[in-house]
Order: C-alpha cells, then structure tokens, then sequence
C-alpha cells in the first residue's frame, strides 16, 4: 500500500494549520495581512528542504499537487454561473474598458522589464545565465505559482536547473510583496485621504483580523443545490470539475498523438501546452458548460460551492508551492532572482499604483487594491485587499475587474504561445528568438502606453512626481 500521496498532503494540511494558528496569535502577522497558507508554506519549506530528506520523503509530488491544483482552480471559475447584475451603462463600459487597460498593462511592462534586466545581466555579469529565467518575473507574480510550476517545467528539460524553484520563488516573493505592500498602501490611503472618510473612520475602529470568525459569527458561503440521500452538493460540484478535467486532458492527449507525426518539433510543441494545461482546463470547462445550459440544469450550479472549491485549490497550491521550492537550486540563480523581484517590487508598488489613480474615474484606490493584489498573487489575494477597506464588497471594484480580466486573457493569449521562444534561442543557440521576444513585450508595453493615454484622459500625464493623483 502506498501512503506517499497520503503522507504528504497530510503535512500541506498541518503546514495550514501551523499558519492558521500563527495567524491567529502572532499581532504583526494579523498587521502585515499575511495569508495563512503563506506562513504554513515557510513551514513546509523548511521541512522538505532540511527535514524531509532525512526520513525519505520527496517534494516531487508537490510540484504534481500544484500542476494538477491550477487546473481545478480554473475549472472551478470557469463553471460559475454568469453575474445577472451585469450593468449595461456607459459608466460600467467606461469602466471595463480601464480595467482591461490597467490589468493588460502589468501583463506588458512584467514581461518586458523582465527580459530586459535579463538581456542587461546576460551582456554584462552573468553571459551563461538562461535567458527565459525573465519571464519568470509575469509568471510568478501576475500569473501565480499554479502556472509559474507548470510554465516552467519544460525548461528544466531544455536546460534551466531548478526552473520550477526559480519560478516557485518568485511566486511566494509577489504573495508576500502583495501582503506587506498592500497594508502600507492602504496605511497611506488612509492617511493621505485616497479613500472616502466615513471607510476610512470604519478600518481605524475594527480589530486586527485573526483568521477566524467571531464565536456565533457567521458568513454565507455556499448553499444547496441537491438532496443529500442522491448526491451532495460539494459531491455534485467535485464530479462535474473532474469531468471538465477529463475533457482537457482527452483533448491534450489527441493533440499530442497529432503532433507525434511531426517528429522532435511536434514534441516540443506538446510539450509546452500541456505546460499551459489551465487554458484546456479553461476550454473544457466551458464545454462542460455550455452541455449544462443547453440540458437547462444550470440552477443546480452554486458559484458558491465552486468558490470554496477554488479558495481550497488556492490554499493548497500557495503552501505546497512554498515547499516545492528546492533551496539547493534556487542558490545558484539568487542574484538575478534578487533583481527580477526587485523590478517586480518597483512595477507594482510604484508604477501601478502611479498610473490607476490617473486611469480610473472612480472608486480608484478600491480598484488599484484589486489590480495591486492579482498583480502581486492571484485574485484572492486582491480580493483580501480590498476586504480591508471594502469588507460587503459595496463598490464595484471587485465585480468590475473579473468582467475584464476575461477580455484581457485573450488579449495575452499570444504572450502564451511564444512564452517558450527565449528557451528555444538557448536550445537552438539563437539569440534572436530571445530578441524577438523582448519586441513582442514592447508592443505589448507600448498599445498598453497608448491605450492608457486614451483611457485616463488629461490625468495620464498629469503631475508626473506626484505618486497618487487625487
């Protein structure tokens, strides 16, 4: 009988436990907003690096957990229900139209700074440094661990030592630049008056927040949607995510049995897109959606269930990520993973908040919260932002940004695909691959320059020294 899987996901659970309990007791964790599953996943790391090899236990299925994690999570969105409180004004499509700016813009100036310090570090200090190691950067800190594994496992097969704890690292850097960052931001919208007094007089009176709820506090979450003695909801729900799951990998799995025919190339194609298996997970899911619509059964779909099903994915992913990370690998690459995370810093603490108090015409400070957040972590790590100062979710920050995050995938999708063309000029002994992809990052940074002009108006340039723009 094999107990591995067993063994190790029960340590992820008591790495959560540990970090719930910290959470709970120690002020300055409660202060800084540091998630839970964070503060186990330093725990975890410690373990799999130092204690784990003494009693023969792997991390190698963590980085399977967290592949297989990302894939459910977007399963687990991707079946909601649609919102029936879309509005249809011209001030919701003002706004979508900002929000696809700004979240489009993080996705353009992470990747092309990235390449480009890397391009500066391979021209001057480190020439043998592997040039994919930039993107990195995006897939750490706007994508999430989740894509950051399971992007960069192939490299380590095109020889990128320790990709995977490189892009892993970078992932728990963004988390903890999101949780530290954010309270300051919101420390000094509070002091400076970015946000509307009557909030602002509301945070100043609650308490630190422990993690848990008040004794006879309660939330809704969830609700059901199926008689126990047929099946259970989370059951129901479960099954369903599974079948789309089954659907993404059937669909892989021809496509890799097409490409077989054309020989090494084929294979490296393969390749890479089970390494961006979530976009399949994506397009099954929406299959397995459109079979619940057309069948009428879509009010047997709780968007609440599939929010708990996706905060567990989170949760897990986040903590086993931590603990995938092999210390040993990542030594060799600490100086350029130093200076990515700080241009990372530099972008999202400085430059985002810079430009969406000048591209939105309302409610700034509580949408940058939710950009700053996803752009640092994934989205609920914004959504726990804007929870602070936005606790009922009464602004339309939230709802606003996961209507136009959807349009801005498709916009990015091309990133996607030529995501593996730095790798490609180290294998192929091509540095023009590489340089062809710091172009399509500059087009990239500059539609999002001249959209932005567009969208904020006068205010986009306006008092450029001035860090918020009131």
């Amino acid at each position: 009988m094999d107990f591995n899987a067993i063994i190790n996901l029960g340590v992820v659970g008591v790495g959560l436990l540990v970090g719930a309990l910290l959470r709970a007791k120690v002020r300055i964790l409660q202060r800084f907003l540091i998630p839970s599953a964070i503060i186990g996943g330093f725990f975890l790391l410690i373990f799999y690096n130092f204690i784990a090899p003494l009693i023969g236990l792997e991390a190698d299925f963590l980085g399977d957990l967290v592949y297989h994690l990302l894939n459910i999570s977007f399963i687990a969105m991707a079946l909601r229900n649609p919102s029936d409180d879309k509005p249809k004004d011209g001030s919701a499509r003002r706004s979508f139209f900002q929000n696809v700016v700004a979240i489009f813009g993080q996705y353009g100036l992470q990747c092309f700074f990235g390449l480009l310090v890397t391009l500066l570090m391979i021209l001057t200090f480190i020439p043998d440094l592997f040039p994919a190691i930039g993107l990195s950067l995006p897939l750490g800190f706007e994508l999430g661990p989740g894509q950051a594994y399971s992007i960069s496992l192939p490299w380590e097969a095109m020889g990128f030592e320790g990709a995977t704890s490189v892009g892993l690292a970078m992932a728990a850097a963004g988390f903890i630049t999101g949780s530290i960052g954010g309270v300051i931001l919101i420390n000094l919208g509070v002091k400076n008056g970015w946000i509307p007094a009557e909030d602002a007089k509301k945070l100043r009176e609650r308490k630190l927040f422990t993690g848990f709820l008040k004794k006879g506090e309660t939330r809704e979450g969830s609700r059901l949607t199926s008689e126990g003695e047929s099946i259970d909801t989370l059951s129901y729900h479960v099954a369903l995510i599974m079948l789309s799951y089954l659907v993404s990998w059937a669909m892989l799995a021809i496509i890799e049995k097409l490409l077989g025919f054309a020989g090494a190339i084929g294979a490296e194609i393969s390749s890479t897109l089970w390494g961006v298996n979530f976009i399949f997970s994506m397009f099954a899911a929406a299959i397995v959606r459109g079979v619940i619509k057309k069948t009428h059964i879509e009010h047997t779909i709780d968007n609440g269930t599939l929010n708990r099903i996706n905060g567990l994915s989170v949760d897990l992913t986040v903590a086993a990520c931590l603990g995938a990370i092999s210390l040993t690998a990542l030594a060799a690459y600490y100086v350029p993973v130093i200076i990515l995370i700080i241009v990372g810093i530099f972008i999202t603490c400085f430059v985002l908040p810079w430009y969406s108090s000048r591209i939105y015409s309302d409610n700034q400070f509580y949408r940058m919260l939710v950009l700053f957040g996803t752009a640092t972590g994934t989205l609920p790590t914004g959504l726990s932002l804007l929870r602070v100062v936005d606790p009922d979710f009464e602004t339309p920050a939230a709802r606003d940004y996961a209507y136009a995050s959807g349009m801005v995938f498709v916009f990015v999708f091309p990133l996607i695909l030529f995501v593996n063309l730095p790798a490609y000029s180290y294998t192929q002994n091509n540095p023009l691959l590489f340089y062809a992809m710091i172009v399509i990052t500059l087009v990239y940074t500059l539609v999002f320059i001249v959209l932005y002009r567009i969208a904020a108006g006068k205010k986009a340039f306006s008092k450029i020294g001035t860090f918020w723009y009131k």
